[in-house]
């Protein structure tokens, strides 16, 4: 294998709940580990053997995340791929069957052809949003199951959840404020911030809503987001709209 080739390393992530598979393109390198803390450092300390321009991964819900961070920690460039773009261009090239490593082996491939440029989410801000999306969806769960007894309950017993859903409203309302801030303050979010907002009826804690279900995608269509707008709001529109 000739040096250019070598020195053009461009790496593929598929992920699953407890696995990541990982190609490596064009040495034809294959392997897995588990997505833990464990795997995770297994992977990293593999990777870095073999300098890539890149590594993409897709973007899957979260699941990716640990991963991504693990990457940015060792300055290793990564992408956080649209899947839509990825499926596009399997069919592209005319790839139909899926395995664990065929599915890492295309992610790789599109790495190489396509060249999609780097994400460059700061790794602060990714575990702040990861942070309070994860609290404010805890919050909004048990304000739920109190709201929920609130309408079970004997009503001598109600002035015992009342203050409970209040404090929990507050709590709530502070999580997104700070949300909406960080959106604000962080380039890479604020085109998708601008583009929602610019939709019938979505304002800045709607739009925030939204965006921190998908913070690691650096980018949405219209299209994307007048999808997302409909799911969004069947979720929250209770508490935030």
């Amino acid at each position: 294998m000739n040096t250019s080739a070598i020195q053009n390393i461009n790496i593929g992530v598929d992920t699953g709940k407890s696995q990541l598979d990982i190609y490596i393109r064009p040495l034809d390198i294959f392997f897995s580990v588990s997505n833990d803390d464990k795997g995770i450092k297994q992977a990293i300390k593999t990777i870095n053997q073999y300098a890539p321009q890149r590594v993409v991964i897709e973007a899957t819900g979260r699941l990716e995340m640990p991963f991504i961070l693990a990457c940015a920690d060792a300055n290793i460039p990564y992408v956080i791929a649209n899947p839509i773009h990825v499926k596009r261009f399997a069919g592209a090239i005319g790839q139909r069957a899926k395995t664990d490593k065929l599915d890492a082996k295309l992610i790789a491939h599109y790495a190489e052809a396509i060249q999609p440029a780097l994400t460059k989410l700061k790794p602060d801000s990714m575990r702040l949003m990861a942070d309070l999306v994860i609290r404010r969806n805890q919050l909004l769960s048990m304000q739920t199951m109190e709201k929920n007894r609130l309408q079970i309950m004997p009503q001598k017993l109600v002035m015992t959840i009342k203050p409970i859903l209040t404090a929990f409203k507050k709590q709530i309302e502070k999580i997104e404020k700070k949300i909406v801030d960080l959106i604000e303050n962080c380039p890479e979010y604020q085109a998708k911030n601008v583009i929602l907002q610019s939709m019938p009826g979505i304002g800045k804690i709607a739009a925030a809503s939204i965006i921190s279900n998908l913070p690691e995608l650096g980018y949405i269509t219209n299209k994307q987001a007048a999808a997302l707008v409909g799911v969004v709001s069947a979720h929250f529109a209770p508490h935030s709209f």
